[in-house]
């Protein structure tokens, strides 16, 4: 077998080649580490597991800024190899720095200041808040420290020894029960502003809260055991309604005023109310000395007094606009083309509805994880509000309209807002006739679709920008106060990419 002979490359060729082959696989090595270490455009990829194949090919993209109470957060949606983002893929992530302890103590500050001081403190009041408010705690502090012994004395006085166990053991529950009330009104007094937003319901809302303490009260006849569990949780819900009929007197006793006359209204108007309670208490004394059953006259009092308070607060005729009143009217106008009056306006008023419960159809001020769950919409409909200072989407799953403010919005920003809104709500109602051909002759119970949502957020736009003007000059006729809404929006708030915190 003839040998075969192997050709040897020459000591020369061997450098060159080696030397090629390295300089050709540090580049490679610089390129692959380069592209593994820079970041997308707006933000450092998650940590990836090799095995991961299909996520090598996605990136995280930027899609807006929020601010709310000076905290800021991002939005970043992930996206495909061909640029697509994938559906239900938006995160927030916190641009704050870590909490220190002077971070924290700020927190605990700022939530101590809005149980004692209002919303926009020192802003909101003026220079003599502060003095008024000192030395009326210390009032109260005398009064407080006075009132233990004035009740043990009011109970020996009724037949208890002075020295008798007994006697202290009643004062110090006695004591405990007012102390609870107090407390409760406390905590239910950093409701704050909702006292002006929302009065007529939280008004009503109170009445309600004040007769359920009643009927706790009335229920130690029967499990007198449990008096003191029983007499404490009553107390703090009647000292609640008390806090709401004290925060509400005001502004409705202002709504009856012509001039700088508030003082003499209000004086008046408690005096009303205490000839009427005196009045209230003789009959009841009357009709006590009968024994009638205690149920049956509790049930039919309730009532009476449940129905006299729902028209007491129906019957007030506020000019300003909250969110219930804001809705009567631009469902009157978008219906009928015009505003109604300030009396059918507050007639026409929701009270039967309670201002902290969130499930409403328009939510305005609303946080942008909230309205859009894919990044897709929410550049699908960006466009449309470039020029705004807000913009508006609807959620087909949740059934609501979302209005998001930017950080440039104002008071009529926020009217406009809110006014878009409802008109969206308008064109998005099932049950009304839509032009589109394919919407005509889909199921009564059509869920809109994103191309559809686009197409009446476009409508919506042009509708807004012919009557919204018309809108306020009409209401404007009727007395209405546009400049001071009270909608309560919420506080996030979006802001500029530019404006990102690094």
């Amino acid at each position: 077998m003839p040998s075969v002979k192997l050709k040897h490359p020459s000591p020369d060729t061997i450098s060159s080649s080696s030397s090629d082959s390295v300089r050709l696989l540090s580049r490679e090595t610089l390129r692959i580490s380069a592209s593994l270490a820079s970041p997308p455009d707006d933000l450092p990829p998650p940590s990836l597991s090799p095995p991961d194949s299909q996520f090598l090919h996605s990136t995280l993209r930027l899609i807006c800024c929020e601010e709310i109470d000076g905290r800021r957060w991002k939005y970043v949606a992930e996206s495909d190899g061909s640029g697509r983002f994938k559906r239900n893929s938006v995160r927030a992530i916190s641009l704050e720095s870590p909490q220190t302890p002077f971070d924290v103590c700020q927190e605990v500050g700022s939530f101590l200041r809005s149980y004692v001081v209002p919303e926009g403190f020192p802003g909101s009041v003026n220079e003599s808040y502060v003095p008024y408010m000192t030395f009326r705690a210390l009032k109260h502090f005398f009064g407080g420290a006075m009132g233990v012994f004035t009740t043990q004395t009011l109970l020996n006085s009724v037949g208890a020894s002075r020295n008798s166990s007994a006697s202290a053991a009643v004062a110090i529950n006695w004591i405990l029960k007012d102390g609870a009330g107090r407390v409760g009104k406390m905590l239910f007094a950093r409701q704050g502003k909702k006292f002006d937003y929302d009065l007529k319901q939280l008004r009503f809302a109170g009445d309600l809260l004040m007769e359920l303490g009643a009927g706790v009260e009335l229920a130690t006849a029967a499990v007198p055991h449990l008096f003191l569990p029983l007499a404490c949780a009553a107390n703090v819900v009647k000292n609640v309604a008390a806090v709401t009929s004290t925060s509400t007197r005001t502004p409705i006793y202002k709504a009856f005023a012509k001039g700088e006359n508030i003082g003499d209204v209000t004086a008046k108007g408690e005096c009303v109310g205490n000839i009427a309670d005196l009045m209230g208490t003789g009959f009841s004394i009357l009709i006590s000395k009968r024994n009638p059953s205690l149920v049956t006259t509790f049930g039919l009092l309730s009532c009476g007094y449940l129905l006299s308070s729902y028209q007491e607060v129906r019957s007030v005729v506020l000019h300003t606009l909250n969110r219930a009143r804001f809705t009567v009217a631009v469902e009157s106008f978008l219906k009928t083309g015009r505003v109604p009056s300030l009396q059918e306006g507050n007639i026409q008023e929701k009270i039967f509805t309670f201002p902290w419960v969130e499930d409403r159809p328009v939510m305005l001020g609303a946080r942008f994880k909230d309205a859009f769950q894919d990044p897709s919409t929410y550049l699908a409909v960006k466009p449309f509000f470039d020029k705004e200072r807000y913009m508006v989407t609807y959620s087909p799953t949740k059934g609501k309209v979302y209005a998001l403010l930017k950080n440039q919005a104002n008071s009529d920003d926020i009217l406009k807002a809110a006014f878009h809104a409802h008109v969206l709500l308008h064109f998005m109602n099932p049950s009304k006739v839509v032009t589109r051909k394919s919407v005509e002759q889909s199921d009564p119970a059509f869920a809109p679709m994103e191309y559809e949502i686009e197409s009446r957020i476009a409508e919506s736009c042009e509708m807004v920008s012919t009557s919204y003007g018309t809108f306020k000059s009409r209401a404007a006729e009727q007395g209405w106060r546009m400049s001071e809404s009270l909608l309560n929006p919420g506080r996030a708030r979006l802001c500029h990419m530019n404006e990102e915190v690094e």
